[in-house]
């Protein structure tokens, strides 16, 4: 699960005592929900089958996996299933291949998703030894399943949108420059993410 309410508040608290325009910007839309997500496998899987395609059409695909694999689409049953019938359920053979290489690195226990190392560069390497599962996914996983109270996604464009406008930059910062950005706010970087999001399009800002 995610951050919940209150350690959004308490992080964004401690950083806003520095960030006066964090400060300012959080009186003026409030604090974000948080954004949880179950900790394990099908949260993985579920992020590859809705890789570049719209909510419903991810939804729709992971019906038909779950019609055909069964409930939680268990990693033995995608190993199991041959490539047509996972494209009939609407999965592509690239993301077949990326769905392949999370089963097979959990049933080998490769990929320990309930002991995941503490330090967060090495979770992140570990997540991303799955094919179609890049930083960011793997940052997005940390944060939203796993609470983990550090992460930033610098490499998100919404990220960098966020924190551009909350601090009233000129133009949006770089992924370099927005992790810079951040440096200062450790360890509360994964509620500041939270709210670059809840503030990109808030009309209060």
């Amino acid at each position: 699960m995610g951050l919940s309410k209150q350690q959004i508040i308490d992080s964004l608290t401690v950083v806003a005592k520095t960030e006066p325009l964090l400060a300012e910007a959080i009186e003026r839309t409030g604090y974000p929900e948080p954004r949880i997500r179950e900790r394990g496998y099908q949260t993985l899987l579920r992020t590859i089958v809705g890789q570049q395609v719209s909510v419903a059409a991810a939804s729709s695909v992971w019906n038909k996996l779950e019609a055909h694999l069964g409930e939680g689409c268990p990693a033995e049953a995608v190993l199991e299933s041959d490539f047509d019938a996972l494209r009939a359920c609407g999965l592509s053979r690239q993301k077949q291949g990326y769905a392949r290489s999370l089963a097979e690195l959990i049933t080998t226990g490769e990929l320990p998703l309930d002991d995941l190392p503490k330090d967060d560069e090495k979770a992140i390497e570990y997540l991303t030894r799955v094919k179609g599962i890049g930083r960011w996914s793997a940052e997005i996983y940390l944060l939203f399943a796993e609470a983990r109270p550090d992460i930033w996604p610098a490499g998100d464009l919404a990220v960098q949108a966020g924190i551009g406008k909350i601090l009233q930059l000129p133009e949006r910062p770089s992924e370099k420059e927005t992790r810079a950005l951040a440096q200062p706010w450790s360890p509360h970087r994964g509620a500041v993410a939270i709210f670059t999001w809840h503030s990109y399009n808030n009309p209060a800002l």
